[in-house]
């Protein structure tokens, strides 16, 4: 037997049994999809030579300076150089009065003269005394007095020489010249000054900046452990004569022309612990003057054993320990303590605590966490050199 059910009956028992069905839904919600791991881009480390590259401060000093100074006494008559201006070994650059000095040599010429005429007249008497002294005619007293004046007429004659040699050079020195070739200096005489060979009067500077020191100062740690890194085989020396010096200026632009390392000094300077390392450049644009401070990159050797990582993938914590992210074989991050001495390029240079060809994290450091699993967008190795290249962000 059916019942017949009102249409309102029937919509109030749909809207129970649609109440109720939510309400069994709120009891028991799905569960999510679980979110997928956080990409990163990484970069391969790889095996490479290194060049050990150490950058010193440095300052220029000239090959050579030489100190024009007076070596008569007299008035400048004139200067024949321009300040500033380059002069060669040789050349005259400053005329003093030469009349004294004329005269002194006059003087000395006459002298000389009067002794060579005496010894003339010396050389006959001794000769006539000795024919005479073996007949009694003279005495052997007077004999002897003759070669005795014979004897100084001859000493005299020397005496002359040596005063007209002695007059020469200083009628010579009234002619200033430049004692090695260089780029003067300002004069510190001027026309109608009075300069004093006694007291060496400074007449202008000359300095050879072609080709120049860059005298590098390094520390005396730095340098104990770059033999002992030579020593053990670590790090493997250029080879003899092979030490190359690349000058970076003041304003930090680099110098077109290598130097080559002359010496190192072997005495520590006890007021700075550090110790000198002279080297030779060319200047033949004069772009370098004495008293610059410069800084010089000076290759040292070649690490062979070195890995390259790119900088983005190489942090330092709080104590200024070098680390890096690294994707485990598991797919998951480990966070390694690694030793980075220096960077070459655009990369870091690692010597300790990773391996070759472990994948370092370089983009998206900021999602990966150590423990966590990652998903690797891009994998590109560093390639050797200069500077890395890695994938793109």
């Amino acid at each position: 037997m059916w019942t017949r059910v009102s249409p309102t009956s029937a919509r109030l028992a749909g809207a129970v049994c649609l109440a109720a069905l939510c309400a069994c839904q709120r009891g028991n919600p799905p569960t999510p999809p679980a979110p997928p791991p956080p990409a990163v881009t990484v970069a391969q480390a790889r095996p490479a030579r290194v060049p050990v590259t150490l950058e010193l401060p440095g300052r220029v000093n000239p090959v050579r300076v030489a100190q024009v100074r007076a070596r008569v006494d007299g008035v400048v008559l004139k200067r024949e150089f321009r300040e500033g201006g380059d002069v060669q070994a040789g050349q005259r650059l400053f005329k003093i009065d030469p009349a004294p000095y004329v005269t002194d040599l006059q003087s000395a010429q006459a002298t000389l003269g009067r002794a060579q005429a005496n010894v003339a007249a010396q050389d006959a008497q001794a000769a006539r005394f000795g024919k005479l002294v073996g007949s009694d005619a003279v005495s052997r007293q007077e004999f002897d007095n003759a070669l005795a004046s014979q004897g100084q007429a001859v000493a005299d004659v020397a005496s002359g020489r040596a005063s007209v040699r002695s007059a020469r050079i200083n009628l010579g020195y009234t002619g200033v010249v430049a004692p090695i070739t260089g780029r003067a200096g300002i004069s510190a005489v001027t026309e109608g000054a009075y300069v004093q060979g006694n007291s060496a009067t400074l007449m202008t500077t000359i300095q050879q900046i072609d080709p120049i020191y860059v005298d590098l100062t390094q520390s005396s740690v730095q340098g104990l452990r770059l033999r002992q890194d030579l020593a053990s085989g670590k790090v493997h020396s250029a080879g003899p004569n092979r030490a190359r010096v690349t000058v970076l200026l003041e304003d930090g632009t680099r110098y077109p022309m290598p130097g080559t390392v002359q010496f190192s000094d072997v005495n520590v300077d006890p007021g700075t612990a550090s110790v000198t390392i002279r080297t030779l450049v060319p200047n033949p644009r004069h772009l370098l003057l004495p008293g610059m401070f410069v800084r010089g990159q000076l290759e040292a050797g070649v690490l062979e054993d070195a890995l390259l990582v790119p900088q983005a993938g190489v942090a330092h914590d709080a104590q200024g320990q070098a680390t890096a992210l690294v994707v485990g074989r598991d797919g998951k991050v480990l966070q390694k303590t690694i030793q980075a001495p220096r960077t070459y390029g655009g990369d870091w240079v690692v010597t300790g605590g990773l391996d070759a060809g472990e994948r370092v994290i370089v983009s998206g450091l900021q999602k990966a966490r150590p423990g966590a699993p990652v998903r690797i967008a891009g994998d590109t190795g560093a390639a050797p050199g200069p500077a890395s290249t890695t994938a793109s962000r």
